[in-house]
């Protein structure tokens, strides 16, 4: 009974991202300023959160998230009469990037829905119980909303850390001898096996925004795992790390393609529009995955050891209670 309550809760939140996902089966992308993909990852996240949760929730507060759900399935459905066309009739006026304008208010409806429902569901628990699904969705709606009214550059911090990318990039490649590559600045000069080909990398293509959105998931990951202060930042600082390393490889792999497979634009940026988070995407999940895994095993481990201590205490106290006036004549 537990279960299948549980299993119709998932369904109550998921249900926005299932009628997208069944009625523009089209939107859907991996590259993540051009699609919903990223519905499908924040669905893999909240149904890894709640599913076996052992947590019964009453009909009434299911009955409340209906409404909701309307609303939010409403919004979707309008798009496709006129309300589409009105968001993107502001990129002229505010003069945005329509990339990201076009998918920001999409992430915006999903995250506040997400959590609007989670909150009605569980009340104040909702951050303990299931924030990394909302909070990808927010991460990803701030990342659109930057990339929007500041493209490319235009972000001084987020792209300062770019040039020592590329320059690491290109001691890899001469390195490794796949071509020659130079670097100035953000930008890449490539000569391979199909020609030159030049690059200019911006901060979303480094992988800035997939380290924000890795903090943002994270800490609402480390927030439920009841482990000690020092362990959590152990754990986020690797991860940091790691996310770097994967957005090394991110710019690597996009290097590579052009110098051993492609120099037309066209083809390059296919490729690029998915590389990121075909390689981001992954590496989150398996480094959630992997720490759950560990510090599971670690408290099984501790709580053995708390009965077989137990056991020995219970087992000393006892015979020093048989054997008292041996011991103490």
């Amino acid at each position: 009974m537990q279960n299948q309550n549980m299993i119709f809760v998932i369904l109550l939140v998921i249900s926005p991202i299932i009628f997208t996902i069944v009625a523009y089966p089209d939107t859907f992308s991996l590259s993540w300023n051009q699609g919903r993909g990223g519905f499908l990852f924040a669905l893999a996240f909240i149904v890894a959160e709640l599913i076996g949760l052992k947590y019964v929730v009453p009909k009434t507060r299911q009955y409340m998230v209906l409404p909701l759900i309307g609303a939010t399935i409403a919004y979707f459905v309008a798009l496709d009469f006129g309300l589409h066309d009105y968001i993107m009739s502001f990129v002229d006026v505010l003069g945005i990037l329509h990339y990201s304008w076009e998918w920001l208010f999409d992430f915006v409806v999903m995250a506040a829905f997400v959590i609007a429902a989670l909150a009605i569901l569980f009340g104040k628990k909702w951050i303990r119980i299931g924030p990394a699904g909302p909070i990808f969705l927010a991460g990803n709606a701030m990342i659109l909303a930057l990339d929007s009214f500041f493209p490319y550059d235009t972000l001084g911090p987020l792209q300062y850390i770019v040039p020592t990318l590329v320059q690491a990039n290109v001691w890899v490649i001469t390195v490794l001898d796949l071509g020659v590559a130079t670097a100035r600045d953000n930008l890449m000069f490539l000569n391979g096996d199909f020609g030159p080909f030049a690059l200019q990398v911006f901060w979303p293509s480094a992988g800035v925004h997939s380290i924000i959105i890795y903090s943002l998931v994270m800490m609402a990951f480390l927030i439920k795992m009841r482990i000690d202060r020092n362990r959590k930042i152990m754990y986020f600082v690797i991860g940091i790390f790691g996310t770097i390393f994967v957005n090394m490889i991110r710019i690597f792999s996009l290097s590579v393609y052009a110098l051993k497979v492609t120099t037309n634009p066209e083809a390059w940026e296919e490729f690029h529009s998915v590389a990121g988070e075909i390689m981001f995407l992954p590496w989150l999940f398996i480094f959630l995955l992997v720490v759950t895994a560990v510090e599971t095993k670690r408290l099984k481990r501790l709580e053995e050891k708390y009965w077989i201590g137990l056991a020995i205490f219970i087992s000393l106290m006892t015979w020093i209670a048989f054997n008292y006036d041996t011991i103490f004549p």
